[in-house]
């Protein structure tokens, strides 16, 4: 896989770089919420400015049905120029085409044109070969610094990739060295803290990492599934029988599972009207769910983790989006922030905790790439790296 210092190398001024990044930010009434992915592409973006490179970057927004301005790339344009003043443009047509070349011709060595969202068009998901060629074109040359989407097989990720000489930027490079540290030369003892609603969504994970892990600690979905296989009572709560049995099948003679003790209970996920504690294999109403560990797991969990040297968190310990639910992700977060070993949240909704909480800057490393993470770790090939190591081998120019 070719790099982007690779690339500085050949640079010349005024040439046209295509950049697919991860600018999938959270919007409320057409207002940027969080900009952790703006802020996570800057390396990238800033080098390729300072070598006068003509930017033209693309993403993906949401999930538009169509062609919906509600899902407009205009405020990650108007954000990037105002919070992090970067010389950029952002071009309404999409494909691409009369216009966005014009705006080409006419753009400031040293500047970045912004496409509309990728998925205003059907073909990005179906990985289009032509719809790929139409967004990269009037490039030189392509970089892939979305790592949260290189798990998808879409047309600015994978097919793009084998157009021009491709590259990967710097956020990239920083994801693959860390989690390929986690992967096969963790620091012990090793840790996962295994949370979230899906089961089946961390089993590859477990598997891949067993022979190293030395702990997980349960919570959520996977928690409730393996007391509820105990024959302990978990009311309404959300189990995956079917995944049952491969679950104690990973956990049996390798890594020690810990559960929660005790839980918080309620009788509705968002707006709940009744909200008790619950001792774990107490009986449990029907009409309720657990939702959150209680302070007897906190305190155990916190005692088991004490000594860790590496601790891998993927999946929140409760729905922390719901202020009943959220204290024990809020303890999880603030302990592991102050923990003296290596830290690593894995993406997704815990990386969303962490930054509500605005500790992000806290941990060894914050993940931008929940899905990608995972796949990354148990061992799969993401078509998105794999389209990078193919362009350099290609062009016989691989350097690592």
């Amino acid at each position: 896989m070719r790099h982007i210092e690779d690339l500085i190398t050949q640079l010349s001024p005024g040439d046209r770089v295509f950049l697919r990044a991860d600018l999938n930010v959270p919007l409320t009434n057409g207002k940027i919420t969080d900009a952790n992915r703006i802020e996570a592409v800057l390396p990238t973006l800033r080098t390729l400015l300072d070598q006068g490179a003509v930017i033209l970057m693309a993403t993906h927004l949401g999930r538009p049905k169509e062609h919906d301005l509600r899902w407009s790339t205009a405020p990650i344009a108007r954000v990037l120029h105002s919070d992090f003043d970067i010389p950029i443009e952002h071009v309404e047509e999409f494909p691409p085409g009369e216009a966005v070349k014009n705006a080409l011709d006419s753009a400031s060595h040293g500047s970045v044109l912004l496409l509309e969202n990728l998925r205003f068009d059907p073909r990005e998901k179906t990985n289009d070969r032509d719809f790929a060629q139409g967004l990269v074109r009037h490039c030189k040359y392509y970089v892939n610094d979305a790592f949260g989407c290189c798990h998808r097989s879409h047309a600015s990720v994978s097919a793009a990739a084998s157009i021009l000489p491709a590259f990967s930027g710097f956020l990239i490079q920083k994801e693959l060295k860390i989690l390929t540290e986690i992967r096969d030369s963790p620091k012990r003892p090793f840790w996962v803290i295994a949370g979230g609603a899906k089961v089946k969504d961390k089993m590859g994970v477990l598997a891949q990492l067993g022979p190293q892990l030395d702990g997980v600690v349960c919570t959520g979905g996977l928690a409730n599934t393996l007391l509820a296989g105990e024959g302990i009572d978990v009311g309404a709560s959300r189990t995956e029988p079917d995944a049952l049995n491969a679950v104690k099948e990973l956990l049996s003679g390798g890594p020690e599972p810990v559960l929660p003790v005790d839980f918080v209970a309620g009788d509705d996920l968002e707006h709940p009207s009744e909200v008790v504690s619950i001792q774990a294999g107490d009986p449990v109403p029907e009409h309720l769910s657990f939702f959150d560990i209680g302070e007897k797991s906190l305190d155990h969990i916190k005692s088991r983790l004490q000594s860790a040297q590496t601790i891998f968190w993927n999946g929140p310990a409760g729905v922390f989006e719901t202020p009943e639910y959220s204290n024990g992700t809020r303890e999880i977060a603030c302990f592991l922030a102050q923990h003296a070993g290596r830290v690593v949240i894995g993406g997704g909704d815990s990386a969303a905790a962490v930054r509500q909480l605005q500790i992000s800057d806290r941990f060894h490393h914050v993940s931008t790439g929940g899905g990608a993470s995972l796949e990354f770790l148990e061992g799969r090939t993401l078509p998105g790296l794999e389209a990078l190591s193919k362009s350099c081998r290609q062009d016989n120019e691989c350097t690592g």
